[in-house]
């Protein structure tokens, strides 16, 4: 697989071309916040991690556990879209905020496990 670039990969998700930077410094904020909570959950290095451009991959925050990638970048996508670009209805806000606990839910579990492995 090849590494894939967290800021790209996320950007993708919003709709917003690789070569369109105007948003990079909002993403790039609601991304780093995000991978602070996953830091928090267990998920991802034991140091804190953030990016800063699009040379960051999934790889580098990974490491060489990569069996969470889906989950992680599911939730980064959705964490984000919700606060730069959130849906005008309420039903769609409602469903990406339950997907987001249950994502949250099962990383934190996967995280407790590795921390107790």
């Amino acid at each position: 697989m090849a590494e894939q670039s967290i800021l790209d990969s996320v950007k993708k998700v919003l709709g917003i071309a690789q070569d369109y930077t105007a948003f990079d410094t909002d993403i790039i904020l609601n991304i780093n916040s995000c991978l602070m909570i996953l830091n928090q959950l267990g998920v991802g290095p034991d140091t804190e991690f953030s990016i800063t451009d699009s040379t960051s991959t999934w790889e580098d925050f990974l490491g060489d556990d990569l069996s969470k990638l889906n989950s992680v970048r599911m939730y980064v996508a959705l964490k984000t879209r919700l606060a730069f670009d959130p849906p005008t209805s309420g039903f769609t806000t409602t469903s990406i905020q339950n997907q987001l606990a249950e994502l949250e839910w099962r990383l934190s579990i996967k995280g407790e496990e590795l921390r107790n492995a």
